[in-house]
């Protein structure tokens, strides 16, 4: 498939992309629709069952708009079940918690603006707060990603491995760390401290809050009758795991992109035209070509300085 010109190579992957689209979309669909129409079906006849106890005292319509605004409360973060009385959905953990939710785009979409200078202010928060965000990251990358590799370093010169192969075991080593650290011990914490949450649901919590999914259908403490000091506790926690663990992430995932395997895979879709050198090798390699670069310049050049002496 060398041969094929940029324009099929662009082609060839947006098919392989509607493909993935297509093919996720039928595996969900076989795998949510029974469930979906269970609780569907439960709850029409839940609904039957109190229109039939209470349908003399509450008309139908009366109950559906009932339900209606209380589906449109929920929708925004705001409910009247449980102890929601005794905790406040925008006091300063819970605003602390969507702001970082904004700046990280995670999103989970617990709670929403009501008001429109809320929704305005949003949105200038985002347009200021995202590219602010990036700069932050993008240094304590630069700060952090070449002491990440000193390991890499230290493990190719301790048994002489080759530059690609000693940039493969610093990225499977970076990325067990991180799925140790910001997803496996985590889950087994919330699934510890949680309850009625099995390891899966942890586990998928975590990975879908680092990812920046953010579907946002599982909260810790959510719908739980936590003390109210408890689940603040935990939206503070929940802040700092998003922010530190996203920088996580993005490390393990510049360190993987820098595979001589994965840029060989993004050359192939590249243009055809000529590569700058650091398009040529991975985080090992580059060092190695600068290194190899310098001798060819030296004996040419001193000839040159002992005659003009």
């Amino acid at each position: 498939m060398g041969c094929l010109r940029p324009w099929a190579r662009y082609g060839l992957l947006v098919v392989a992309h509607l493909l993935a689209l297509g093919l996720g979309a039928v595996v969900l669909q076989a795998l949510e629709g029974p469930p979906a129409h269970r609780v569907q079906a439960s709850l029409r006849a839940e609904l039957a069952t109190f229109q039939a106890e209470y349908g003399a005292c509450l008309p139908p319509e009366a109950l559906e708009e009932l339900l209606g605004a209380a589906l449109a409360a929920q929708a925004h973060g705001v409910s009247s079940l449980g102890n929601s009385s005794e905790v406040s959905n925008w006091d300063l953990p819970s605003a602390l918690l969507f702001t970082a939710s904004i700046l990280t785009t995670t999103g989970y979409g617990h709670i929403a603006p009501l008001s429109g200078g809320g929704k305005a202010f949003c949105v200038i928060y985002a347009v200021l707060g995202l590219p602010a965000s990036l700069v932050l990251v993008a240094t304590l990358r630069h700060c952090l990603l070449p002491v990440l590799s000193r390991p890499g370093a230290w493990a190719a010169a301790r048994w002489h491995l080759a530059p690609a192969r000693a940039a493969l075991l610093q990225a499977a080593g970076l990325g067990l760390l991180v799925a140790g650290t910001f997803v496996l011990l985590p889950a087994l914490m919330l699934w510890g401290l949680q309850g009625d949450c099995s390891l899966l649901d942890a586990v998928y919590f975590c990975f879908d809050s680092l990812s920046t999914i953010g579907l946002g259908d599982l909260l810790p403490g959510r719908g739980r009758h936590l003390h109210p000091a408890l689940f603040r506790i935990g939206q503070l926690a929940l802040l700092g795991y998003l922010l530190l663990g996203l920088l996580a992430m993005l490390l393990a995932v510049e360190t993987f992109s820098e595979l001589p395997q994965v840029r060989a895979v993004v050359r192939f879709f590249g243009s055809s035209g000529p590569q700058a050198a650091d398009d040529q090798g991975g985080l090992v390699a580059q060092d190695q070509l600068a290194l190899s670069a310098l001798p060819p310049a030296v004996p040419a050049a001193a000839p040159q300085q002992a005659l003009a002496c």
